[in-house]
């Protein structure tokens, strides 16, 4: 196979390269879909449905992109778990194709389309985005969508693809703030490359503009709420930073943004843009964002949207070198690739998919992955404080309050509280915090998330009344750091100071 095949091959070729790029993305999403029904919702899914059922241009810890799409899923599917993570299969999915059609732009042909395309389906933290939706898993696509119109531009050199580019960073700004790293890469490639050119097309601009209406609605909601997500931002950056999660960003760059047997292809990726002059930009738009995550402790995920462009530059310089090899050769190299390449996969499955509901497979996962231990206790956490209501003398529930501790309780209540009857949840984090309390305010509280310290700091005549934990005996977050649930009365303040007092991040 040579570099030119793709481009020599008749329309029945090229139809068959991207049915075999839809195949492989088709099967990863079935792969989901026949496990997405299994746990429960995680914490960050409840705290997006919560935000989705109060729609704005604005949240405090993102942009509205993912409530906006989320409530989408609501009314079309209710709470089904496969069908709200639908669109985060979706996306995966077409990331996969995207970058198989990126590595076919490069010179790949079918061979190398493939290898770029199975690269991310099962590079570990695209395979999680599927999993569950989160603003990472859109904030993927949209680093993907951005390369593939950037490598269209500079191999045609037609600037109306700015327009494309232009379009898929509103919407990142729209999903995720930590995109402007990238727009950084983008800047400092048109600035520092043969493609400063492009700074004198009106197409350039056009795409600049049409960036800035997609975000304007939401910088105009930062303004009026005196960008309230930039000082969460610092504040999460720091306990981030505290709690040791920047730590092991190198390693991360192996483990967790891509498969470890495709590290030879991102890697040779990034010095084929480096060498090719007409693609360097697509090197700075690695390098000057994967610099400013480690300069400023990034985590090590928040990169990898940037390496589908290296798999696809990476697995057509591999396509060429092997076509140039005798078949022998050729076999025996793609065998060990393939093997290596399928045995660490099935590995990354088998610790972020939830592949099994009960048995040995379901228990490795639950010791290696807490992002899957994060999905159990929400339904018994509810029941809980139903049973508790229920509890509560009738003048009681009648005047009754819940209040919560972090955003994984306030998403529980609000979702599935309703099916118990319960009260919408009272909370200071985030944006629940902008929301405010009921009128008139609750006399009677039930709290959770906090410890008897701060449970008599804020409110009179605490009592335990039960505790949080889950019928399955899974520690996580909420068993460990939160398993007590008190009944108190009024606040020691009155509501309107102790608001203004009490606002959270998390």
């Amino acid at each position: 196979m040579s570099s030119s095949d793709t481009h020599d091959s008749p329309s029945a070729g090229r139809s068959i390269d991207f049915a075999i790029l839809v195949a492989i993305a088709a099967a990863v999403a079935l792969l989901h879909l026949f496990t997405n029904m299994r746990y429960g919702f995680h914490r960050d899914e409840l705290q997006f449905l919560g935000d989705a059922r109060h729609l704005d241009w604005g949240f405090v810890a993102y942009p509205p992109f993912t409530p906006f799409v989320e409530r989408i899923g609501l009314e079309l599917f209710g709470l089904s778990m496969v069908g709200l993570r639908l669109f985060s299969v979706l996306a995966q999915a077409a990331a996969v194709v995207v970058t198989g059609l990126m590595a076919k732009e490069l010179g790949g042909a079918r061979l190398a389309q493939m290898m770029a395309a199975l690269a991310v389906a099962f590079s570990p933290l695209p395979l999680f985005e599927g999993t569950e939706f989160q603003y990472s898993t859109f904030d993927f696509l949209w680093w993907v969508l951005i390369a593939y119109f950037t490598v269209r531009l500079l191999k045609s050199d037609d600037p109306r693809w700015c327009l494309g580019i232009g379009a898929a960073i509103g919407l990142g700004l729209e999903t995720k703030y930590s995109i402007a790293f990238y727009i950084a890469g983008i800047l400092a490639g048109l600035v520092f490359t043969p493609a400063r050119r492009y700074f004198a097309s009106r197409w350039f601009w056009a795409g600049m503009a049409l960036a800035l209406i997609i975000f304007l609605p939401n910088l105009v909601w930062l303004v009026r709420h005196d960008f309230i997500s930039y000082h969460f931002l610092q504040h999460i950056h720091a306990r981030d930073v505290g709690e040791g999660r920047a730590k092991g960003f190198w390693k991360g760059q192996f483990l967790i943004c891509t498969n470890l047997a495709a590290a030879p292809l991102w890697i040779a990726g990034l010095i084929g843009f480096l060498r090719e002059r007409r693609y360097r930009m697509l090197a700075l738009m690695y390098l000057v964002p994967l610099a400013l995550f480690a300069v400023g402790k990034g985590r090590n995920y928040y990169m990898a949207g940037a390496y589908p462009m290296l798999l696809a530059m990476g697995a057509a310089m591999a396509g060429s070198w092997l076509a140039s090899l005798p078949p022998w050769g050729r076999r025996t190299i793609e065998t060990v690739y393939f093997a290596a390449f399928a045995l660490i996969s099935v590995y990354a499955c088998a610790v972020i998919l939830p592949l099994a509901s009960s048995g040995p497979l379901r228990e490795f996962a639950l010791a290696h992955n807490g992002d899957l231990r994060e999905e159990i206790g929400w339904d018994d956490l509810v029941r809980t404080v139903a049973q508790i209501r229920d509890s509560l003398p009738p003048e009681q529930q009648a005047h009754l309050g819940i209040t919560v501790g972090n955003y994984g309780e306030a998403g529980a209540i609000e979702m599935l509280g309703p099916a118990y009857h319960l009260p919408p949840p009272i909370s200071t984090v985030n944006s629940f915090w902008l929301r405010g309390y009921p009128t008139p305010p609750p006399t009677t509280i039930i709290l959770l998330g906090n410890s008897r310290e701060r449970a008599d700091e804020l409110f009179t005549n605490c009592r335990l009344a039960g505790h949080n934990g889950n019928s399955e005996g899974i520690r996580n977050e909420e068993s460990i750091d939160h398993p007590d649930i008190f009944v108190c009365g009024p606040p020691r303040k009155p509501w309107a100071e102790m608001w203004q007092n009490v606002r959270d991040f998390g």
